[in-house]
């Protein structure tokens, strides 16, 4: 795959992914030096000419140091635009704050409409993104988001590594059972007429049973009780969630399903944040593994975890690229792994 003419730069938040990105492009990595300041400030300098280029600034957030990758991604995309890019495109596989999407109770912010000023105020023309925790983020821009999907690499690896048609698609709750509709994106009919469940999404594509947990939240990051709606019994539940963060969630609705006669439970998930002691939680859970994209960096804790594996988004997200910068249609990616 060429592109000429494109420039991909990238911070200190997930050099692999974008080493991977560009070598499936077949260009090098943009000349940067990114650092700290004794004083914690962030410094960039971008060692190449970026003028009238089409620039791709990739950058995850990475747990526990989200606010230092946000303001290098934002001081990177502004530095291309006073350095005369023609055009710059934000890839962010993980949104920061994307859980802060609405006003959920008296004087609390939106968190994520500030992310989006401030990306749209450093200069940003383009997102891209991956399986946004809330689809109405797009809106909060003024500028084209696209939200690609690891769904379809999720299928590719059901198909390769499962005896899958002993299977049932599990949500682990209602809320990771509702997605937009991609063939009704600007419906206004009400939330439940335009949102697809993702596991049912899944188990269509497969001919497979779906099964839905319901929980009830005690706090944040809490989970209280749990109900299965479903039959489970001697069959692999997969269990399917668009963000692992403490994993308590995951681990909680694993127990549940073995008491329901499951004979395995495999957890595959977007975005594997990991944080906390997510990875002791794993290793003591009765999951069998837990499959994560690499949207966010987790291969010292893949070293700590022998269940958790790792599926590679890397060819999704330079497809987007190229496709991006050949302006060609994007929506392709959204039911097809790239070849």
């Amino acid at each position: 795959m060429t592109a000429n003419s494109i420039k991909l730069l990238t911070g200190n938040g997930h050099p692999d992914l974008a080493m991977r990105v560009a070598d499936r492009l077949g260009i090098e990595l943009t000349k940067i030096i990114v650092l700290q300041y004794s004083n914690q400030e962030t410094s960039v300098t971008i060692g190449e000419s970026v003028r009238d280029e089409d620039v791709f600034v990739l950058q995850s957030t990475v747990p526990g140091n989200v606010n230092d990758g946000l303001m290098e991604l934002l001081i990177m995309i502004n530095a291309c635009k006073t350095a005369s890019a023609r055009r710059i495109t934000a890839v962010i596989p993980n949104f920061p704050y994307a859980r802060q999407d609405k006003k959920d109770k008296s004087r609390a912010p939106i968190s994520a409409k500030l992310i989006a000023n401030m990306l749209q105020t450093a200069g940003c023309n383009h997102v891209i993104t991956m399986d946004l925790h809330a689809s109405q983020i797009q809106g909060f821009f003024n500028v084209p988001v696209d939200n690609l999907y690891a769904e379809p690499s999720m299928l590719r690896y059901i198909r390769e590594n499962f005896n899958y048609k002993n299977a049932v698609i599990v949500s682990p709750d209602a809320g990771g059972a509702k997605r937009y509709n991609l063939t009704h994106p600007t419906n206004t009919l009400s939330r439940v007429q335009l949102t697809l469940s993702r596991a049912t999404a899944i188990a269509d594509r497969l001919d497979l049973n779906f099964a839905l947990i319901h929980k009830e939240r005690s706090g944040p990051n809490e989970v209280g009780r749990m109900v299965l709606v479903g039959d489970v019994a001697d069959r692999i539940a997969i269990l399917v969630d668009d963000m692992a963060d403490t994993c308590g969630t995951l681990v909680k609705a694993a127990q549940t399903l073995k008491k329901h006669g499951a004979r395995e439970v495999v957890a595959i998930v977007t975005h594997g944040i990991l944080s906390g002691n997510a990875i002791e939680a794993i290793n003591n859970s009765q999951l069998t593994k837990v499959v994560v994209t690499n949207t966010v960096p987790h291969a010292e804790k893949k070293k700590k975890c022998p269940r958790l594996e790792t599926i590679d988004i890397a060819p999704t997200i330079a497809e987007a690229c190229r496709r991006t910068h050949n302006g060609e249609s994007v929506s392709f990616l959204f039911s097809h792994t790239p070849t």
